[in-house]
Protein backbone atom coordinates (compact mmCIF):
# COMPACT_ATOMS: atom_id res chain seq x y z
CA UNK A 1 0.00 0.00 0.00
CA UNK A 2 0.94 3.71 -1.07
CA UNK A 3 2.12 5.26 2.43
CA UNK A 4 0.13 8.62 0.59
CA UNK A 5 -3.32 6.61 0.47
CA UNK A 6 -2.95 5.44 3.80
CA UNK A 7 -2.70 8.98 4.85
CA UNK A 8 -5.17 10.17 3.26
CA UNK A 9 -7.68 7.71 4.08
CA UNK A 10 -6.76 8.59 7.62
CA UNK A 11 -7.32 12.28 7.06
CA UNK A 12 -5.20 13.56 10.26
CA UNK A 13 -3.08 16.57 10.07
CA UNK A 14 -1.20 15.77 13.12
CA UNK A 15 1.53 13.16 13.54
CA UNK A 16 3.63 12.18 16.51
CA UNK A 17 5.90 9.20 17.23
CA UNK A 18 8.98 7.36 17.79
CA UNK A 19 10.51 5.83 14.55
CA UNK A 20 10.30 2.42 13.70
CA UNK A 21 11.66 0.34 10.50
CA UNK A 22 8.61 -1.09 9.64
CA UNK A 23 7.50 1.97 9.28
CA UNK A 24 10.19 3.66 7.48
CA UNK A 25 7.82 4.72 4.43
CA UNK A 26 5.91 6.72 6.50
CA UNK A 27 8.63 8.08 8.14
CA UNK A 28 10.36 9.06 5.44
CA UNK A 29 6.89 10.60 3.86
CA UNK A 30 6.54 12.99 7.16
CA UNK A 31 10.39 13.76 7.15
CA UNK A 32 9.83 14.72 3.34
CA UNK A 33 5.92 16.15 3.38
CA UNK A 34 6.86 18.05 7.02
CA UNK A 35 10.21 17.50 8.11
CA UNK A 36 9.98 18.68 11.70
CA UNK A 37 7.05 20.78 12.56
CA UNK A 38 5.55 21.08 16.01
CA UNK A 39 1.63 21.78 14.26
CA UNK A 40 2.13 18.99 11.64
CA UNK A 41 5.06 16.26 12.94
CA UNK A 42 6.94 16.21 16.18
CA UNK A 43 9.15 12.95 16.45
CA UNK A 44 9.05 12.42 20.46
CA UNK A 45 11.86 11.28 23.31
CA UNK A 46 9.37 7.99 23.99
CA UNK A 47 6.09 6.55 23.03
CA UNK A 48 4.10 7.82 26.18
CA UNK A 49 5.64 11.13 25.45
CA UNK A 50 4.21 11.59 22.23
CA UNK A 51 0.87 10.23 23.32
CA UNK A 52 0.34 12.95 25.89
CA UNK A 53 1.68 15.11 23.56
CA UNK A 54 -0.94 13.71 20.71
CA UNK A 55 -3.54 14.21 23.79
CA UNK A 56 -2.25 18.16 24.01
CA UNK A 57 -2.84 18.81 20.26
CA UNK A 58 -6.77 17.08 20.76
CA UNK A 59 -7.62 19.06 23.69
CA UNK A 60 -6.15 22.32 21.76
CA UNK A 61 -7.97 21.87 18.93
CA UNK A 62 -10.56 18.72 18.97
CA UNK A 63 -9.48 16.89 16.24
CA UNK A 64 -8.19 13.60 15.99
CA UNK A 65 -4.19 12.60 16.56
CA UNK A 66 -2.08 9.89 14.92
CA UNK A 67 1.02 8.36 17.05
CA UNK A 68 3.30 6.23 15.14
CA UNK A 69 5.63 3.39 17.05
CA UNK A 70 6.90 0.33 17.13
CA UNK A 71 5.06 -2.48 18.77
CA UNK A 72 7.59 -2.87 21.31
CA UNK A 73 6.49 0.93 22.34
CA UNK A 74 3.54 -0.23 23.17
CA UNK A 75 4.69 -0.78 27.16
CA UNK A 76 4.96 2.76 27.50
CA UNK A 77 2.06 3.95 26.12
CA UNK A 78 -0.11 1.40 28.57
CA UNK A 79 -0.50 3.71 31.30
CA UNK A 80 -1.14 6.72 29.24
CA UNK A 81 -4.01 4.88 27.47
CA UNK A 82 -5.41 3.30 30.64
CA UNK A 83 -5.20 6.88 32.66
CA UNK A 84 -5.43 9.66 30.24
CA UNK A 85 -6.75 8.76 26.71
CA UNK A 86 -8.99 6.10 28.15
CA UNK A 87 -13.28 6.53 27.38
CA UNK A 88 -13.79 6.10 31.55
CA UNK A 89 -11.42 8.36 32.23
CA UNK A 90 -10.73 11.51 29.44
CA UNK A 91 -12.12 9.74 26.58
CA UNK A 92 -8.94 11.30 23.93
CA UNK A 93 -9.91 9.68 20.48
CA UNK A 94 -6.29 8.69 19.65
CA UNK A 95 -5.46 6.92 16.67
CA UNK A 96 -2.07 4.40 16.57
CA UNK A 97 -0.01 3.01 13.85
CA UNK A 98 1.91 0.51 14.89
CA UNK A 99 5.11 -1.41 13.41
CA UNK A 100 4.54 -5.02 14.03
CA UNK A 101 8.06 -6.50 14.68
CA UNK A 102 7.96 -10.35 15.34
CA UNK A 103 4.72 -10.98 13.93
CA UNK A 104 4.63 -15.04 14.39
CA UNK A 105 5.70 -16.86 11.50
CA UNK A 106 8.14 -13.94 10.73
CA UNK A 107 11.44 -14.48 11.24
CA UNK A 108 13.16 -11.21 13.53
CA UNK A 109 15.42 -11.06 16.01
CA UNK A 110 15.19 -12.18 19.64
CA UNK A 111 13.99 -8.80 21.62
CA UNK A 112 11.03 -8.94 19.27
CA UNK A 113 9.78 -12.37 19.46
CA UNK A 114 7.67 -12.11 22.86
CA UNK A 115 6.45 -8.44 21.74
CA UNK A 116 5.42 -9.83 18.31
CA UNK A 117 3.64 -12.45 20.08
CA UNK A 118 1.57 -10.36 22.19
CA UNK A 119 0.81 -7.33 20.18
CA UNK A 120 -2.52 -7.98 19.01
CA UNK A 121 -3.46 -9.22 22.80
CA UNK A 122 -2.10 -5.74 24.42
CA UNK A 123 -4.22 -3.75 21.98
CA UNK A 124 -7.31 -5.70 22.69
CA UNK A 125 -6.65 -5.67 26.35
CA UNK A 126 -6.03 -2.13 26.40
CA UNK A 127 -9.38 -1.42 24.26
CA UNK A 128 -8.00 -0.41 21.51
CA UNK A 129 -9.73 -1.82 17.90
CA UNK A 130 -7.05 -2.88 15.85
CA UNK A 131 -6.85 -3.90 12.15
CA UNK A 132 -3.44 -5.20 10.59
CA UNK A 133 -2.36 -4.24 6.68
CA UNK A 134 -0.22 -6.65 4.90
CA UNK A 135 1.41 -6.63 1.37
CA UNK A 136 -2.34 -7.66 0.11
CA UNK A 137 -4.31 -5.58 1.99
CA UNK A 138 -6.36 -3.30 -0.15
CA UNK A 139 -7.12 0.19 -0.16
CA UNK A 140 -10.89 -0.63 0.02
CA UNK A 141 -10.57 -2.67 3.00
CA UNK A 142 -8.53 0.14 4.65
CA UNK A 143 -11.09 2.71 3.85
CA UNK A 144 -13.95 0.10 4.90
CA UNK A 145 -12.03 -0.14 8.57
CA UNK A 146 -11.26 3.55 8.83
CA UNK A 147 -15.14 3.84 8.14
CA UNK A 148 -15.89 1.73 11.08
CA UNK A 149 -12.78 3.50 13.09
CA UNK A 150 -14.20 6.65 12.51
CA UNK A 151 -17.70 5.82 14.55
CA UNK A 152 -15.14 4.36 17.44
CA UNK A 153 -13.21 7.64 17.71
CA UNK A 154 -16.41 9.62 18.28
CA UNK A 155 -17.14 7.70 21.07
CA UNK A 156 -13.68 8.84 22.63
CA UNK A 157 -11.97 5.59 22.02
CA UNK A 158 -8.56 4.58 20.65
CA UNK A 159 -8.22 2.88 17.40
CA UNK A 160 -4.75 1.21 15.47
CA UNK A 161 -3.43 0.62 12.22
CA UNK A 162 -1.31 -2.70 12.85
CA UNK A 163 1.82 -2.65 10.28
CA UNK A 164 3.16 -5.63 9.01
CA UNK A 165 6.49 -6.35 7.32
CA UNK A 166 6.68 -4.98 4.23
CA UNK A 167 3.33 -3.33 3.61
CA UNK A 168 3.98 0.16 3.25
CA UNK A 169 5.89 2.00 0.06
CA UNK A 170 7.16 5.41 -0.16
CA UNK A 171 8.66 6.03 -3.63
CA UNK A 172 10.85 9.16 -2.52
CA UNK A 173 14.28 9.26 -1.48
CA UNK A 174 15.63 11.08 1.94
CA UNK A 175 18.81 11.27 3.34
CA UNK A 176 19.88 11.73 6.54
CA UNK A 177 23.29 13.00 7.58
CA UNK A 178 25.03 15.96 9.64
CA UNK A 179 28.21 17.36 9.63
CA UNK A 180 30.59 15.10 12.06
CA UNK A 181 33.09 12.84 11.19
CA UNK A 182 33.68 10.02 13.32
CA UNK A 183 32.26 6.87 12.22
CA UNK A 184 30.49 5.16 15.47
CA UNK A 185 31.88 1.71 14.29
CA UNK A 186 36.00 3.22 14.41
CA UNK A 187 34.39 5.10 17.76
CA UNK A 188 33.40 1.84 19.42
CA UNK A 189 36.81 0.29 18.37
CA UNK A 190 38.94 3.16 20.15
CA UNK A 191 36.66 2.07 23.37
CA UNK A 192 37.68 -1.56 23.45
CA UNK A 193 41.06 -0.64 23.00
CA UNK A 194 41.15 1.66 25.90
CA UNK A 195 38.63 -0.21 28.27
CA UNK A 196 40.80 -3.89 27.69
CA UNK A 197 39.11 -6.28 29.41
CA UNK A 198 36.84 -4.26 31.62
CA UNK A 199 32.65 -4.87 31.71
CA UNK A 200 30.87 -2.93 28.67
CA UNK A 201 27.06 -3.04 28.69
CA UNK A 202 25.94 -1.34 25.12
CA UNK A 203 22.91 0.01 23.93
CA UNK A 204 20.36 -1.14 21.69
CA UNK A 205 20.85 -1.08 18.11
CA UNK A 206 23.70 -1.01 15.91
CA UNK A 207 26.55 0.10 18.43
CA UNK A 208 26.04 -3.45 19.78
CA UNK A 209 26.31 -5.48 17.00
CA UNK A 210 29.29 -3.33 16.02
CA UNK A 211 30.61 -4.03 19.90
CA UNK A 212 30.14 -7.96 18.68
CA UNK A 213 31.95 -7.68 15.45
CA UNK A 214 34.61 -5.34 17.02
CA UNK A 215 35.16 -8.44 19.46
CA UNK A 216 35.69 -11.19 16.70
CA UNK A 217 37.79 -8.95 14.25
CA UNK A 218 40.07 -8.18 17.49
CA UNK A 219 39.65 -12.43 18.32
CA UNK A 220 38.18 -11.36 21.44
CA UNK A 221 35.58 -13.05 23.78
CA UNK A 222 32.35 -11.80 23.99
CA UNK A 223 31.98 -12.78 27.75
CA UNK A 224 33.28 -8.73 28.31
CA UNK A 225 30.19 -7.38 26.67
CA UNK A 226 26.27 -7.10 28.18
CA UNK A 227 24.32 -6.50 24.48
CA UNK A 228 21.24 -4.65 25.18
CA UNK A 229 19.35 -5.85 22.57
CA UNK A 230 16.09 -4.40 23.36
CA UNK A 231 14.06 -2.11 26.15
CA UNK A 232 15.48 0.81 24.57
CA UNK A 233 16.98 3.73 26.82
CA UNK A 234 17.71 1.50 30.00
CA UNK A 235 21.19 0.16 29.15
CA UNK A 236 22.32 2.66 31.62
CA UNK A 237 20.21 2.03 34.53
CA UNK A 238 21.39 -2.05 33.74
CA UNK A 239 25.03 -0.51 33.99
CA UNK A 240 24.31 1.85 37.43
CA UNK A 241 23.11 -2.04 38.60
CA UNK A 242 26.47 -3.62 37.81
CA UNK A 243 28.36 -0.75 38.78
CA UNK A 244 26.83 -0.54 42.00
CA UNK A 245 27.79 -4.28 42.88
CA UNK A 246 31.05 -4.25 41.64
CA UNK A 247 32.34 -0.79 43.19
CA UNK A 248 35.84 -1.75 42.37
CA UNK A 249 36.16 -2.78 38.80
CA UNK A 250 35.54 0.12 36.02
CA UNK A 251 32.33 -0.44 34.30
CA UNK A 252 31.60 1.08 30.64
CA UNK A 253 28.33 2.21 29.25
CA UNK A 254 28.23 2.45 25.08
CA UNK A 255 24.40 4.50 24.74
CA UNK A 256 22.78 6.15 22.24
CA UNK A 257 21.65 9.72 21.70
CA UNK A 258 18.21 8.43 21.30
CA UNK A 259 18.30 6.30 23.94
CA UNK A 260 19.66 8.45 26.53
CA UNK A 261 16.47 10.53 25.13
CA UNK A 262 13.77 7.70 25.71
CA UNK A 263 14.52 7.28 29.26
CA UNK A 264 16.90 10.73 30.55
CA UNK A 265 15.34 10.15 34.02
CA UNK A 266 18.44 7.92 34.38
CA UNK A 267 20.70 10.15 34.12
CA UNK A 268 19.57 11.82 37.11
CA UNK A 269 19.27 8.17 38.87
CA UNK A 270 22.96 7.87 37.65
CA UNK A 271 24.04 11.26 39.09
CA UNK A 272 22.55 10.81 42.48
CA UNK A 273 24.04 8.03 43.41
CA UNK A 274 27.41 8.88 41.65
CA UNK A 275 29.03 5.36 40.66
CA UNK A 276 32.68 6.12 40.75
CA UNK A 277 33.38 3.16 38.86
CA UNK A 278 30.98 4.18 35.83
CA UNK A 279 32.06 5.60 32.45
CA UNK A 280 28.75 6.51 30.68
CA UNK A 281 29.60 7.15 26.70
CA UNK A 282 26.53 8.57 24.61
CA UNK A 283 27.84 8.16 20.53
CA UNK A 284 25.62 11.11 19.40
CA UNK A 285 25.00 11.88 15.78
CA UNK A 286 21.48 13.24 16.18
CA UNK A 287 19.32 10.32 15.01
CA UNK A 288 17.37 7.53 15.15
CA UNK A 289 19.68 5.55 13.01
CA UNK A 290 18.96 1.58 13.77
CA UNK A 291 15.36 2.43 12.12
CA UNK A 292 16.45 4.25 9.21
CA UNK A 293 18.24 7.99 10.38
CA UNK A 294 15.22 9.95 11.55
CA UNK A 295 16.21 12.47 13.64
CA UNK A 296 16.33 12.97 17.38
CA UNK A 297 16.43 16.59 19.26
CA UNK A 298 19.77 15.61 20.61
CA UNK A 299 21.77 17.23 17.92
CA UNK A 300 20.17 20.60 19.62
CA UNK A 301 20.50 19.17 23.19
CA UNK A 302 23.32 20.40 25.90
CA UNK A 303 24.00 17.08 27.12
CA UNK A 304 27.26 17.62 29.24
CA UNK A 305 25.55 20.46 31.26
CA UNK A 306 22.47 18.16 31.82
CA UNK A 307 25.05 15.48 33.00
CA UNK A 308 26.20 17.98 35.35
CA UNK A 309 22.57 19.37 36.45
CA UNK A 310 22.41 15.65 37.15
CA UNK A 311 25.26 15.12 39.48
CA UNK A 312 27.86 13.66 37.11
CA UNK A 313 30.97 14.55 38.90
CA UNK A 314 33.02 15.04 35.30
CA UNK A 315 31.53 15.85 31.72
CA UNK A 316 32.76 16.61 28.28
CA UNK A 317 31.87 16.69 24.75
CA UNK A 318 34.58 15.37 21.44
CA UNK A 319 34.23 15.75 18.10
CA UNK A 320 37.46 14.12 17.00
CA UNK A 321 39.42 10.89 17.80
CA UNK A 322 42.56 12.40 19.29
CA UNK A 323 40.14 14.49 21.84
CA UNK A 324 38.23 10.43 22.41
CA UNK A 325 41.56 8.85 22.73
CA UNK A 326 42.74 11.67 25.57
CA UNK A 327 39.06 11.48 27.49
CA UNK A 328 38.81 7.52 27.22
CA UNK A 329 42.13 7.36 29.09
CA UNK A 330 41.38 10.11 31.71
CA UNK A 331 38.47 8.51 32.71
CA UNK A 332 40.10 5.47 32.58
CA UNK A 333 42.52 6.06 35.36
CA UNK A 334 39.51 8.55 37.30
CA UNK A 335 37.90 7.23 40.37
CA UNK A 336 34.91 9.23 39.53
CA UNK A 337 31.17 8.88 37.81
CA UNK A 338 32.31 10.54 33.50
CA UNK A 339 30.43 11.05 30.77
CA UNK A 340 31.87 11.37 27.69
CA UNK A 341 29.59 12.32 24.33
CA UNK A 342 30.91 11.75 20.78
CA UNK A 343 29.71 13.67 18.14
CA UNK A 344 29.43 11.00 15.61
CA UNK A 345 28.62 10.85 11.50
CA UNK A 346 25.54 8.97 10.31
CA UNK A 347 26.01 6.00 8.96
CA UNK A 348 27.03 1.93 8.54
CA UNK A 349 28.82 -0.61 6.71
CA UNK A 350 26.29 -2.18 4.27
CA UNK A 351 27.15 -5.32 5.61
CA UNK A 352 26.93 -4.81 9.39
CA UNK A 353 26.45 -8.36 10.88
CA UNK A 354 24.49 -9.35 13.62
CA UNK A 355 25.04 -11.20 17.19
CA UNK A 356 25.85 -15.13 16.32
CA UNK A 357 25.22 -15.65 20.06
CA UNK A 358 21.77 -16.27 21.77
CA UNK A 359 20.76 -13.68 24.07
CA UNK A 360 20.29 -16.24 26.80
CA UNK A 361 24.53 -17.23 26.08
CA UNK A 362 25.31 -13.24 26.38
CA UNK A 363 23.92 -13.30 29.48
CA UNK A 364 25.35 -16.29 30.89
CA UNK A 365 28.86 -15.60 29.41
CA UNK A 366 28.77 -12.14 31.03
CA UNK A 367 27.34 -13.31 34.04
CA UNK A 368 30.19 -15.98 34.64
CA UNK A 369 33.26 -13.70 33.77
CA UNK A 370 31.59 -10.32 36.29
CA UNK A 371 31.31 -13.21 38.72
CA UNK A 372 35.40 -13.65 38.83
CA UNK A 373 36.52 -10.22 38.98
Amino acid sequence: MKVEKLVDIIGSDFYTGVPDSQLKALCNYLMHTYGIDAHHHVIAANEGNCTALAAGYHLATGKVPVVYMQNSGEGNIINPVASLLNDKVYAIPTIFIIGWRGEPGIHDEPQHIYQGEVTIKLLDDMGIANFAIGKDTTDEEVEAKMDEFRKILSEGKDVAFVIRKGALSYDEKVVYENDNTMVREEIIQHIVAVSEEDPIISTTGKASRELFETRVANGQSHKYDFLTVGSMGHSSSIALGVAINKPNQKIWCVDGDGAVLMHMGSMALIGSNQPKNLVHIVINNGAHETVGGMPTVMGDVDLVGVAKACGYPYAVRVNDFEELDRELNLAKGLNELCLIEVMCSIGARDDLGRPTTTALENKQNFMEYIATL
